[in-house]
C-alpha cells in the first residue's frame, strides 16, 4: 500500500496530519522516478513521520502541544510519555536517528548512506504502522481535523 493511501484518512485536512499525507504523497511520486539519490525522499519521509508524531501529540495529549525538535525518537519518547500510544520505542531508536540524521544532511547537501536509510525505512515503516493504528483508533475531535 502506498504511503498516501496509508494517509488517506488525513487527505487535504488543514493541519500537522494534513502536511504528513502531502509528505506522503511526495515520497509516492518519488518512488515513481529514477532518482538515485535518497536525500529527497529521506527529507520527506522524516517530515511525514513529524508532523504525524506532532498531530498525535496535538491531539491526543494531556497538554495539547508538542516540543519543537526534529528528533523522532525524542518526538516518539514524548508521544508515549504523553499520550496512551505505548510500543517499544527501543526497537524503532537507532532506525528514527538515520532517518533524523540523513535528513539533517539533506539540508546540507552531504552524502547519505542511502542503504542504511533503506534499512531504517523498512523498520519505521512498522512504527509507522502502530501510530496509524493508533490515530484510527480513537477520534479525533472534529475541529482538529481542520485547524
Amino acid at each position: 500500500m502506498s504511503y498516501s493511501e496509508q494517509f488517506q484518512h488525513f487527505e487535504n485536512a488543514n493541519n500537522l496530519a494534513g502536511k504528513a499525507w502531502q509528505h506522503a504523497v511526495n515520497i509516492d511520486l518519488l518512488e515513481k522516478t529514477t532518482i538515485q539519490d535518497c536525500s529527497l525522499h529521506c527529507f520527506h519521509y522524516q517530515q511525514m513521520l513529524e508532523m504525524l508524531i506532532k498531530f498525535l501529540l496535538a491531539t491526543r495529549s494531556t497538554y495539547g502541544a508538542y516540543s519543537h525538535s526534529h528528533k523522532l525518537h525524542r518526538l516518539l519518547e514524548e508521544l508515549i510519555s504523553n499520550t496512551p500510544f505505548k510500543t517499544n520505542k527501543t526497537k524503532y531508536r537507532m532506525a528514527l536517528q538515520v532517518i533524523t540524521v540523513c535528513a539533517e544532511e539533506y539540508r546540507y547537501n552531504f552524502l547519505i548512506d542511502c542503504e542504511g536509510y533503506k534499512d531504517s525505512v523498512v523498520i519505521a515503516n512498522d512504527l509507522l504502522g502502530e501510530l496509524l493504528a493508533f490515530a484510527s483508533a480513537q477520534p479525533t475531535p472534529v475541529n482538529a481535523l481542520h485547524t
